[in-house]
């Protein structure tokens, strides 16, 4: 059977950062009324009017028909908890920390109804063990956006052992309705998309380090020569230089050295050199306002 192409009436999303918040417009352009959760009214303040001003610049760009005050009549901002209650649909997406998000969705999982679908926007941690965390494990998958979320045409599905195989039906209808592609996947450490885009990163990073080209032209190679929509760098820059410095530890110790982090790129990150959202990583970035 077809899944039907439509979104939840209402969806909640823990986690207001540029991932979170980037969720949350995909959703309310594709109709849903959305309610983000931070970890407190400065956070939820700066979400706020972040989210504001990306609904307006869709406005503006005549991306939707609706009007500004339309959409952001249907967000609402908060840090009760109790707030996503009345949600079908909770996806998390606070940083990609394995102990804060098994606290983020125990927390979260209280405050909603059996029949509620919960999902982890990770990019690599593992949905088993993430959902032995919960009390209903069948009723959570992993919903892996990319960044940055309304360019992006992918969503990754991660199915994860006690995954109902209804949600992943229901995903699919999810992802479509939001006018992206979806690709299901088993849980396994990096799953599809993060295993492979790594490997490439990483390399690129080291023959930066070995002083085989300039970051220019390792990206252009990649551009030019396999028609990559980005080069490696650039992309590394944008996902965040400690975001991936994360992924390359923990599937390092899942699946071996081929993984292991470059020196140059622990260099960078403690220097905090993370990217686009601190304004240097392996290029220069101009200051830009907005979510971080």
């Amino acid at each position: 059977m077809t899944p039907p192409v439509t979104v939840p009436a209402r969806v909640g999303v823990a986690g207001g950062g540029r991932m979170g918040a980037g969720i949350a417009h995909a959703f309310l352009l594709a109709g849903s009324s959305v309610a983000i959760l931070e970890r407190d009214a400065d956070a939820a303040a700066r979400t706020h009017d972040a989210l504001r001003a990306v609904i307006r610049a869709s406005v503006e760009r005549r991306t939707t028909g609706e009007t500004a005050h339309a959409l952001e009549a249907r967000t609402l901002t908060t840090t009760d908890a109790t707030d996503l209650a009345g949600c079908a649909l909770v996806i998390e997406a606070v940083p990609e920390d394995a102990g804060l998000k098994a606290e983020v969705l125990t927390r979260v999982e209280r405050e909603l109804s059996p029949d509620v679908w919960l999902a982890s926007n990770t990019s690599a941690l593992s949905i088993g063990e993430l959902a032995s965390c919960l009390a209903r494990p069948e009723r959570f998958c992993g919903l892996h956006f990319f960044n940055p979320v309304p360019a992006s045409e992918l969503v990754e599905i991660v199915q994860g052992p006690a995954t109902a195989p209804e949600l992943i039906e229901a995903a699919l209808g999810w992802v479509a309705a939001l006018g992206k592609t979806p690709i299901t996947v088993r849980d396994s450490p990096g799953f599809a998309s993060s295993r492979l885009g790594l490997v490439v990163g990483l390399e690129a990073i080291r023959m930066l380090e070995e002083g085989v080209a300039s970051a220019e032209d390792i990206d252009a190679a990649m551009v030019l020569g396999y028609k990559f929509p980005i080069g490696p760098l650039r992309l590394t820059d944008l996902v965040g230089l400690d975001v991936r410095l994360g992924i390359a530890e923990h599937l390092a110790a899942r699946l071996g050295p081929r993984f292991e982090p470059p020196a140059l790129l622990r260099e960078k990150v403690a220097a905090g050199k993370l990217g686009r959202k601190s304004g240097e990583g392996f290029f220069t970035w101009p200051a830009e306002p907005g979510i971080h």
